[in-house]
């Protein structure tokens, strides 16, 4: 972590805006930008914290604000400590401050006994630029607060980021959900992101969820695979920039045009390889549509490769998808609101069916897709290969990348198709 001061810009900046503003130190526009609200509110926190109130965001403000950024805090119990007056001092939920400490018996607590205390907002920030960094720290304070979770490694990105995955119940019926296989539609992290800890949060607490889902019978009937950022490398150029240290760097900026700006045009990989024309489903005829639309190589979007599943993070996706035996599958892309559902006419005929019921579900329009568009992508490798429904999700409209303010919109229109692609 970087020492952030006045004047300072970057999507740093913007985690700790939006993490003063949930905690109460109201930091002014969520916008990446050190401003002055911002220092007064980093002054505020400091003060309130014990810290010398600078205004700079050096190693020990940020040690301090780790565990809000992270949704919760370790407690070490005291004398005449109980669960209910710990909730009620740190106004969280009794149920989850259960939850997040399975091991331990809140009926004959230790002093000394250091326990994790989820704090009463939300983990998941749905109002930044989303990062692999929050990415991975959200899924560490998720973990936390519900120990029930399934994580790990589905593969390494070409820089050796995780390409990790969630896993939402245990029931037989499995389907799997994945985001971001091009860099500008990261939007759809934070998408997955949220549904899995308003999903987990129903679980733990016995509510039910929008649409009148019972998210209790759904854990035990099915288990929902979660890969929520397929392309971590990618979004790193897009919302971070091109670091001097990354092994392509001369080749990724000869890749870009010779510009070092990837924030409105890169898809690819940190190869310069689109992800979603990297699957073995007509992959040759994605190939020979390349020179038409002026692709000669690495680029930022539609080449595909020297073969199928040349890339790390492809061929981890599609070797998740070998390890399983998923009924359905969603690919979440953006933009144009807009359902993809069929490949070379390969799809059951339950597939168009389906299909409908997303459409009513989400408002979205069921398509199919034209040109290069129809290729080797994930969801016509798994309809080639299984003969089961695929999906590829278009959400929102606009240029990419979407802004963060269609997100609320985004998620309204795709939390039922979420709930029902997982027992339809």
């Amino acid at each position: 972590m970087r020492t952030l001061r006045l004047g300072m810009t970057g999507t740093d900046v913007m985690e700790i805006q939006a993490m003063l503003l949930k905690t109460g130190y109201n930091p002014g526009a969520v916008d990446g930008i050190f401003g002055q609200e911002t220092q007064d509110a980093v002054i505020r926190f400091q003060k309130a914290n014990g810290l010398n109130p600078d205004g700079i965001i050096g190693p020990a403000t940020y040690a301090a604000m780790m565990p809000y950024l992270l949704g919760y805090t370790v407690y070490t119990i005291k004398d005449g400590d109980t669960f209910y007056n710990i909730a009620r001092r740190y106004q969280t939920n009794l149920t989850l401050l259960i939850m997040a400490n399975p091991d331990v018996n809140p009926n004959n607590l230790q002093i000394g006994q250091q326990i994790n205390v989820p704090f009463r907002f939300n983990v998941v920030d749905t109002n930044i630029d989303y990062t692999y960094e929050v990415l991975q720290r959200d899924i560490e304070g998720l973990k936390v607060r519900y120990p029930f979770l399934e994580t790990g490694s589905a593969g390494k990105s070409v820089v050796g980021r995780d390409l990790t995955y969630i896993r939402l119940g245990k029931g037989p019926n499995q389907v799997f959900y994945n985001g971001s296989h091009h860099s500008l539609e990261w939007i759809t992290s934070p998408l997955l992101m949220k549904f899995v800890e308003e999903f987990s949060r129903a679980y733990s607490t016995g509510e039910t969820l929008s649409y009148g889902y019972n998210p209790q019978n759904i854990w035990n009937s099915s288990s929902i695979y979660i890969i929520p950022m397929v392309n971590p490398d990618g979004i790193e150029l897009v919302l971070n920039g091109l670091s001097p240290d990354n092994p392509n760097y001369s080749d990724l900026i000869l890749w870009n045009n010779g510009s070092t700006d990837f924030s409105t045009v890169w898809q690819a990989n940190n190869h310069g390889v689109d992800l979603n024309h990297n699957y073995n489903a007509a992959w040759q005829l994605s190939k020979d549509a390349e020179e038409q639309y002026g692709i000669t190589g690495p680029g930022p979007t539609r080449y595909g490769g020297t073969a199928p599943e040349s890339e790390p993070e492809s061929k981890a996706v599609a070797d998740f998808t070998r390890a399983h035996n998923f009924r359905l599958v969603l690919a979440y892309h953006s933009q144009g609101e807009l359902i993809f559902w069929d490949f070379m006419n390969l799809v059951p005929p339950e597939g168009r069916a389906i299909g409908e019921q997303f459409q009513r579900a989400s408002g979205y329009t069921l398509a199919e897709t034209e040109g290069i568009a129809s290729y080797a992508g994930y969801k016509d490798w798994f309809i080639q290969d299984y003969r089961r429904p695929g999906y590829t999700m278009e959400v929102g409209k606009g240029k990419n990348p979407l802004p963060i303010s269609q997100f609320d919109q985004i998620y309204s229109d795709n939390l039922e198709v979420l709930l029902l692609g997982s027992i339809i």
